[in-house]
């Protein structure tokens, strides 16, 4: 997926229920890091994603923590397989298993599709990113494991600093509470 906070947010709204409307994206570290943080519909800080380097085996770590900086859970994406297909495994604090999401190639129409499962192998929703719009967006639909359109996450274009910034809505328009 393009925007790696945009899969892990949605990959939280499906898998564990989590939400979280605004997602801020800063710049790479000197230590390889980059750091999400994501705020509520009010601006208050519910937590950050930091994604570090990927390592010696090809896979590469999102850290999850709280606002008071309490590890929740980590996102470890491995290499893309033979297929074309790149999975993300989520595990909580304790290191058990909480779902995968495998996001597979892109369609002839521009669009990259991952298929959100729980720990036991079944589908809870998937994720479609689109191309980039004229204006520097792009717009990933988040469906539950029905095919029912439940939100949307745009991320608009990185601003002078840097960051980009990922807004995610219901379907109608309002920020997921």
């Amino acid at each position: 997926m393009k925007k790696l906070s945009v899969l892990i947010g949605a990959f939280l709204m499906l898998a564990n229920l989590v939400s979280g409307q605004t997602y801020t994206t800063g710049q790479t570290d000197i230590f390889g890091n980059k750091t999400t943080t994501v705020k509520d519909p009010y601006g208050n800080k519910t937590g950050t994603y930091t994604t570090g380097q990927t390592d010696i085996f090809g896979n590469k770590t999102t850290t999850a923590k709280d606002p008071y900086g309490n590890k929740t859970g980590t996102y470890t994406t491995g290499q893309t397989d033979i297929f074309g297909n790149k999975t993300t495994t989520a595990k909580d604090p304790y290191g058990n298993r909480t779902g995968t999401a495998t996001t597979g190639q892109t369609d002839i129409f521009g669009n990259k599709t991952t298929t959100v499962k729980d720990q036991y192998g079944n589908k809870t929703g998937t994720v479609t990113t689109g191309q980039t719009d004229i204006f520097g967006n792009t717009t990933t639909t988040i469906k539950d494991q029905y095919g029912n359109k439940v939100g949307t996450a745009t991320t608009g274009q990185k601003d002078i600093f840097g960051n980009t910034k990922t807004v995610v809505k219901d379907i109608y328009g309002n920020p997921i509470k």
